[in-house]
């Protein structure tokens, strides 16, 4: 039940498009006997139908800018090649440091980012 519930707010939060894994993967570390490289690449298995289901959302509300889509997707592969191969080199601790550090970076700066007007 607990992993049911994991992936239904990592199911919400992907399908707006914030980044499932920033409850994922966590949730996975701190609730399960997981470890930090497997719930990332847990992570990834999951992104796959959730991302499928809420790219066909977007695309029926007319959300997608299709000139962006080519050049994000070569350098998404590009980048999650070399990010994947970093994943498996790096030790788990630093992996799991450098992820909260990330995820701490991004919430600050979505604290006191200002609106646009």
């Amino acid at each position: 039940m607990k992993l049911i519930l994991i992936g239904f707010l990592s199911g919400i939060i992907s399908g707006m498009g914030i980044g499932g894994g920033t409850v994922l993967i966590p949730s996975l570390v701190f609730f399960s006997e997981l470890s930090q490289i497997e719930a990332q690449g847990i992570n990834l298995i999951v992104f796959i139908p959730i991302s499928i289901v809420a790219i066909i959302t977007h695309l029926k509300q007319g959300n997608l800018e299709r000139k962006y889509i080519k050049p994000m997707v070569l350098g998404g592969i590009i980048s999650a090649l070399i990010g994947s191969f970093l994943a498996i080199k790096i030790n788990e601790d630093r992996l799991r440091t450098y992820f909260g550090i990330f995820l701490l970076a991004i919430g600050i700066y979505e604290f006191f980012k200002k609106e646009k007007e």
